[in-house]
């Protein structure tokens, strides 16, 4: 996959016989494929114009900009074409974090129809699991038991998986790096569930900073 700049001409992508373009779109700042939809020329030169995502409506053959009714619109953060130039990934700060007309995050489900977004990165997911915890306690469960503890004992988790952290590194071995940055992770992760704090602002707090 290739940035696609305004250095590149539109020309060069490949539409289909209708002249249309299958666009995937994603998250840009966890990966969540949001939904798939179709350019045209015309449309993909408003997006790249605007910063807004517009489409090609196969069904109402007419363009549609997307959210400018429901306020769910999304903002592009980058658009890249694959190998062939016969497809578009686009990603997207969606506004709302609502992506399809259902009022559902992403338009993707699992082939048992349960509503469940499709799985983005990995801390992502642990993230989501320890928010499952939190809300939906279950006996047993060492997530639980952190949460049940409040600050005092996540805190102390995290200086104590910090502190392992830095013997590990000062020990030059890889492997009990990994392992104990995992746990580091983890344990601040709880931390920002505790307190309410939802990952994606962690997300656009990194990427305020690469900017």
């Amino acid at each position: 996959m290739f940035s696609l700049t305004n250095a590149i001409p539109v020309n060069n992508i490949q539409y289909n016989e209708q002249g249309l373009i299958p666009v995937i779109v994603q998250d840009y700042l966890d990966g969540t494929v949001l939904m798939m939809a179709w350019m045209n020329r015309e449309s993909l030169q408003k997006t790249l114009m605007t910063g807004e995502t517009w489409y090609w409506s196969r069904s109402r053959q007419e363009l549609w900009h997307k959210g400018i009714t429901s306020g769910h619109i999304q903002k592009v953060k980058e658009i890249r074409y694959d190998c062939d130039s016969d497809a578009l990934l686009v990603t997207v700060e969606q506004l709302g974090d609502i992506s399809c007309h259902t009022g559902e995050r992403s338009c993707f489900h699992k082939v048992d129809n349960r509503k469940v977004a499709p799985p983005a990165d990995t801390l992502s997911g642990v993230f989501e699991v320890i928010c499952n915890r939190r809300d939906h306690p279950v006996d047993g469960s060492y997530t639980c038991s952190l949460l049940e503890g409040k600050d005092n004992k996540i805190l102390k988790k995290i200086g104590e998986e910090s502190a392992e952290v830095i013997m590990a590194c000062k020990d030059d071995d890889p492997e009990a790096i990994a392992s104990e940055v995992a746990d580091l992770f983890y344990h601040t992760l709880v931390a920002l569930s505790y307190h309410q704090i939802d990952i994606k602002d962690v997300y656009r707090k990194l990427q305020d900073r690469r900017r």
